[in-house]
Formats: C-alpha cells, sequence, structure tokens
C-alpha cells in the first residue's frame, strides 16, 4: 500500500479533455461553491455542461488509479 507521501501527481486533463458522452448514471453529490463556480465558468466558455467536465475529470482520476488486475 502506498504512503499519501509516495503519490506523485500528475497532470489534468485539459478543460478541453474533460468534454465526452460516455453512459452515465444519476448521482446526488454536495461540491464546494468555488468548485462548481469555476467548472460552471470554464463550461460555459466550452459551450458544454459544467456537470459533464466534473464527470469526465472523475473517469480520468479512476482510468489513472484504478487497480489492474
Amino acid at each position: 500500500m502506498r504512503n499519501s507521501n509516495d503519490v506523485k501527481l500528475q497532470p489534468l486533463p485539459s478543460p478541453e479533455e474533460l468534454a465526452s458522452n460516455d453512459e452515465t448514471i444519476k448521482v446526488t453529490i454536495s461540491l464546494s461553491r468555488k468548485t462548481v463556480e469555476f467548472f460552471k465558468s470554464i463550461a460555459n466558455n466550452h459551450k458544454t455542461p459544467y456537470q459533464k467536465m466534473i464527470r469526465r475529470l472523475l473517469d480520468e482520476y479512476v482510468a489513472r488509479h484504478q487497480i489492474k488486475g
């Protein structure tokens, strides 16, 4: 098991990379106001829904950290 001090951060995907059309399911989540405002602003600039960008960011995180087995 890795110690949190051993984790090396990799660059996150750009806003342009966060738009995708994958199968989805609905969930309820509470996010900080600053996070939602950030994604709404960026999404507006790229004419895409902010929820899609958040979803893609989480998908990318899972892809990078999923245990291969």
